[in-house]
């Protein structure tokens, strides 16, 4: 395992009790504090079994470099992350099944960890990033995935572009958003193995990403707003993959 980070506010904590207590090293409330969340989070710990400390506001504010923590943190110890020598056991799991969600150069922590929190709820297989230039797992990041960045594998890619590539050559198609593109996200096929590719906040997909990819697709939209929050159009383009595999496996079989 590596080394105890800590989990700030009352969704990383809850997340961290509920999907994965046994990296808890011990939660860290505020003393004084009177936050009924707080104090059901105390009380599930202790029926779990884990050691809780009352500390000074003080404490948790240098702990935790002035976040907002809402008067609860938690020291955690990572489990082995997931990596790319992982991802052909990920690829043979999901079969035809296989959902991953790549994001090129997203730095907001803020926005990785809504993405993650979409990821989890739509299934995905895997959440692709690449290693530079893109924020990785944080306890901002923590915060805002509400215990997804927990449950959805995280692969930090070296090199972008070549995990493309090998994905490519396992059968998913790759399909990026892109406000330039013609065809919108919903004429796009999204039953078989497939990976959506989103880009940053600043520049959108790189050009080697754009290069890989199958399908370009844009979210079409009636307002005057140009481009969306990458967190939404994340949150759009899964639960359309999603919307789009279960009505495939709602569809009566065609007759002979």
């Amino acid at each position: 395992m590596s080394h105890a980070e800590f989990l700030v506010g009352i969704n990383a904590v809850d997340g961290a009790l509920k999907h994965d207590p046994q990296h808890i090293v011990e939660i860290l409330v505020e003393q004084g504090h009177d936050n009924r969340r707080v104090k059901e989070l105390a009380e599930r710990a202790r029926e779990l079994g884990l050691t809780i400390h009352a500390r000074p506001r003080e404490f948790l504010d240098r702990a935790t470099g002035g976040m907002r923590h809402q008067g609860v943190i938690a020291r955690y110890q990572r489990a082995q992350a997931v990596g790319e020598p992982d991802l052909p056991a990920l690829l043979a799991a999901a079969g035809q099944g296989a959902l991953f969600l790549v994001l090129d150069g997203v730095q907001d922590p803020h926005n990785l960890g809504a993405c993650l929190r979409s990821a989890c709820a739509a299934g995905v297989t895997a959440v692709i990033v690449p290693k530079d230039r893109a924020v990785g797992i944080t306890p901002v990041v923590r915060s805002a995935s509400a215990g997804a960045a927990d449950r959805v594998p995280l692969i930090r890619a070296t090199n972008l572009a070549r995990t493309l590539d090998e994905i490519k050559a396992a059968g998913v198609w790759i399909t990026g958003l892109t406000g330039d593109a013609k065809p919108a996200l919903y004429e796009i096929d999204l039953r078989g193995p497939t990976a959506l590719v989103l880009g940053g906040e600043a520049e959108g997909m790189r050009r080697l990403t754009t290069e890989r990819c199958d399908h370009l697709a844009t979210i079409p939209m009636a307002g005057a707003i140009e481009s969306l929050n990458v967190s939404v159009a994340t949150g759009i383009a899964l639960f359309e993959a999603l919307r789009q595999r279960r009505a495939a496996r709602a569809s009566p079989a065609p007759a002979p």
